[in-house]
């Protein structure tokens, strides 16, 4: 067996695996079918952008950012545009349909394939329970629509329902509906002794449909998708159009009422809401030309995505106060608050139907990473067992169902969307470097290249000059009782001093390291304990690694026997 951690899969060897079926895409199968084009690759990351980030996650960002979070969104769309282009140079070299675990796989080695793979699981697994849980509090609010109420303490976590109890008890913080809502349930849910019993079955629920569905092999076609965007947008450009006429610019002032730290609090829930426009980076196969529509599809989604979200966050925080939206559906309860039910109605059955065709999306997507890997022989091979009525993997299916619906009964959307969204980060941070590692090659006609700006005098002076009007700031960093907690942003300064200097003398590219940059600055924003939850989380899987997957690695056999 070959001994090298960094063994890399062939690309004439993941071309050959592809050609007889073994794809790690969402529509795998060999002879796919090249049909998407700019238009349907444009749709199809709408579809996955445009989902609980919008209908959820957007209200707390709104929160804590006030009308500022409009900035945030405008930072977090050019950090995911590098990462896009970034992701877009790799589609092009190794043009399959893949993810970052292949590209990683062929450029660097199996080890950070692993780790990519790995952390996507994390992405999609978590990312999934957060779609559950909002899709579960825009099924309450309809349901109250019929006037059929389902008791508070079966529609949240245990842990939001104490929180709001002890809020109220001591008077730790400002009363909102959210925090009643979380007490009744405290108060009303039964128990055995002094444990309460709290979930969120709306949640579950969901999780166990959309799991039989993707197990029986239902999948949306092209057309459905497409069909599903539209109803997103027609949705969205209904609200900001009617509350456009609601706007009360008074609320708007101050604009960063919790100044740029507290916009910059929002990083989670916004990024969380951009998270899904790699997607379509596994259907290069199916494109007509991927190495020229793969770019433009992702970034015409960012764009029309980054535009609604701005014009989104505007009307929100211009309808009500800020204060008010600390909500898991913002989007019906503003229209509520101001007693248009009817449109309130409306967007809860839009965002049930919009949640639940994110979370199939992905929900389809993780049980054949995990296929993928196994069949490296990097997971068991009951991962990569196929039904034989439904062609699906089946043991992945059901242990995917299992992953999300038991924590999504107990779990609280803040700390799902953290974790997804560090998550996120770091597989950006790892395309984004691992496209400086690529051989520069020269363009090619239809192949979509990167454009080289040479980095050597840009990201140094970038640099030079953020330290000095930030120097008070980072210098106040290092003193304090809780300064071991700006660990991350100290991780922040070295890699910045290290590209700086790399970039002087090696003159790299200068997007992707904007992108590498940007993307872990934003992950220096996601707090002390996300890190150590991550960091367990990578340490898990490094020990399943050296116990199991190095051992039976199938590249590996096949290194040693050949």
């Amino acid at each position: 067996m070959s001994k090298s951690i960094f063994r890399k899969k062939n690309i004439h060897k993941i071309l050959a695996d592809v050609a007889s079926g073994f794809s790690d895409a969402e529509h795998s199968g060999s002879h796919l079918k090249k049909e998407l084009n700019v238009k349907d690759l444009t749709l199809m990351g709408i579809a996955a952008v445009v989902g609980a980030g919008i209908f959820s996650t957007i209200g707390l960002a709104s929160f804590n950012g006030g009308p500022g979070v409009t900035i945030l969104f405008v930072l977090t769309a050019v950090t995911c545009g590098f990462s896009a282009l970034c992701y877009a140079e790799f589609a092009s070299r190794i043009p399959v349909a893949g993810s970052a675990y292949t590209y990683a796989y062929a450029s660097f080695g199996e080890l950070i394939a692993w780790i990519i793979g790995w952390d996507l699981l994390m992405e999609y697994a978590i990312g999934n329970i957060a779609v559950a849980i909002s899709w579960s509090t825009y099924f309450v609010n309809l349901l109250e629509g019929f006037h059929i109420h389902m008791p508070e303490y079966l529609t949240m976590d245990y842990f939001t329902a104490f929180k709001a109890h002890e809020a109220i008890k001591n008077h730790t913080a400002e009363i909102t509906d959210t925090i009643k809502q979380g007490a009744l349930a405290w108060s009303n849910a039964p128990g055995i002794g002094g444990v309460k019993l709290i979930a969120n079955l709306p949640a579950l629920l969901i999780v166990v449909i959309i799991t039989y569905l993707v197990y029986i092999g239902i999948r949306e076609t092209k057309k459905a998708t497409n069909a599903m965007v539209f109803l997103k947008i027609a949705i969205v450009l209904v609200v900001i159009a009617v509350g456009f006429f609601y706007v009360t610019p008074a609320n708007w002032h101050p604009f960063m009422p919790n100044g740029f730290g507290g916009v910059m609090k929002g990083v989670s829930g916004v990024f969380f809401a951009y998270i899904g426009f790699d997607a379509i980076s596994t259907t290069a196969e199916e494109c007509q030309s991927p190495q020229r529509d793969l770019p433009r599809g992702m970034i015409y989604s960012l764009i029309i995505c980054t535009v609604l979200y701005i014009l989104i966050a505007l009307v929100l925080t211009g309808m009500v106060s800020y204060k008010e939206l600390a909500v898991g559906d913002p989007l019906a309860y503003v229209f509520t608050k101001l007693h248009l039910t009817a449109l309130s109605g409306i967007i809860s059955f839009s965002a049930v139907i919009a949640t639940a065709s994110v979370l199939l999306i992905f929900q389809l997507g993780q049980p054949r990473i995990w296929m993928s890997m196994s069949r490296d022989g990097l997971l068991p091979k009951a991962f990569s067992r196929i039904h034989p009525k439904y062609h699906t993997p089946s043991f992945a299916t059901i242990v995917t169902g299992f992953v999300v619906a038991i924590p999504a009964l107990f779990m609280n959307l803040t700390e799902v969307t953290d974790l997804t969204s560090i998550g996120t980060l770091f597989a950006f941070v790892l395309v984004c470097g691992g496209v400086l590692l690529l051989p520069r090659e020269a363009a090619k006609k239809g192949r979509f290249h990167l454009p080289y700006i040479n980095s050597k005098w840009i990201v140094p002076a970038v640099l030079i000059i953020g330290a000095y009007f930030l120097k008070d700031h980072i210098l106040s960093m290092f003193t304090g009782k809780n300064a071991h907690e700006n660990f991350p942003f100290f991780l922040f300064i070295i890699l910045s001093a290290v590209l700086a200097v790399m970039s002087f003398v090696k003159n790299l590219s200068l997007i992707p390291v904007l992108g590498l940059l940007s993307c872990f600055y934003l992950m220096t924003e996601l707090g002390y304990t996300n890190w150590l939850r991550f960091l367990i989380w990578l340490v898990i899987g490094l020990v399943i690694y050296f116990t199991y997957s190095y051992k039976h690695s199938l590249l590996g056999k096949e290194k040693a026997n050949g």
